[in-house]
């Protein structure tokens, strides 16, 4: 049976894995990092974690290395055993088998694909999304990991104008993903409640998710219309990405849609 995954989500940004350009820290000390972000959402009363290798721009727009894979599978498998939360996985750019992969090692509940269906251009060039793949690569591993799929993803462009129903409908009734993400322009930016509200009418009985700019002043506001949300910088230090996640703001957000 699968996992209920809850209305609010914490992203776990990986920093800088090695054998990538902006790596600093040993492997030790970036699963250090990640289980303390990890604990302090698990106290502030997120439902789910998100695990993200973040910090390993440039990102490669397809397959990532074999290492990648492994230290991704090594720090999910730490955060499934030290907090009892749904967890999901995200392999940047857009490798869904690798994401697929880890979380059926590490027993994830879901997956993020950034793009499922459809293509884009990105700042790692034309990437077309491969849910024909996906979905048999998870029926070949006899997983019920769950897809949750963006939609006009932040940091890409269209490369035809279409309209946002259209392409959930699609995203749900040809691409099978089990749930929707909608997000604003860029990582922070805020996800537009007139998209929430024409993604929900497409997808039907399938979750729309909000899956950037979500923070303590419109979460209440936001899931009036989502089914969850997907948090990150507001929940960092300062409210920047790049730095831990603070106990205080995580409180300060569950309690505002309590």
């Amino acid at each position: 049976m699968k996992r209920s995954i809850g209305r609010i989500i914490g992203m776990l940004h990986v920093p800088a894995l090695p054998g990538s350009p902006r790596n600093e820290l040993d492997f030790t000390a970036i699963v250090d990092w990640v289980l303390k972000d990890a604990a302090a959402m698990s106290a502030g009363g997120v439902d789910a974690l998100l695990l993200e290798n973040f910090g390993d721009v440039p990102f490669y727009p397809g397959s990532v290395p074999p290492h990648t894979i492994a230290f991704m599978t090594a720090i999910g498998r730490e955060v499934k055993r030290g907090f009892d939360l749904p967890l999901g996985i995200n392999v940047l750019r857009n490798d869904a088998e690798s994401a697929l992969a880890v979380a059926s090692a590490v027993l994830a509940e879901f997956i993020r694909v950034n793009i499922h269906t459809g293509a884009r251009v990105t700042d790692q060039g034309l990437l077309q999304g491969s849910a024909h793949e996906t979905l048999r690569y998870r029926r070949m591993l006899g997983s019920d990991v769950q897809i949750f799929a963006d939609v006009d993803v932040k940091h890409s462009a269209p490369v035809a104008v279409r309209g946002l129903r259209e392409e959930v409908e699609e995203l749900v009734s040809r691409g099978c993903a089990d749930a929707v993400i909608v997000t604003g322009s860029a990582t922070g930016n805020e996800t537009a409640l007139e998209d929430l509200k024409e993604a929900k009418r497409a997808a039907g009985a399938i979750p729309v998710f909000a899956g950037s700019g979500v923070h303590v002043e419109n979460v209440s506001a936001v899931l009036e219309i989502a089914d969850g949300v997907i948090v990150g910088t507001a929940l960092k230090r300062d409210g920047v990405t790049a730095n831990p996640v603070e106990l205080e703001r995580v409180r300060a957000l569950v309690e505002a849609v309590l």
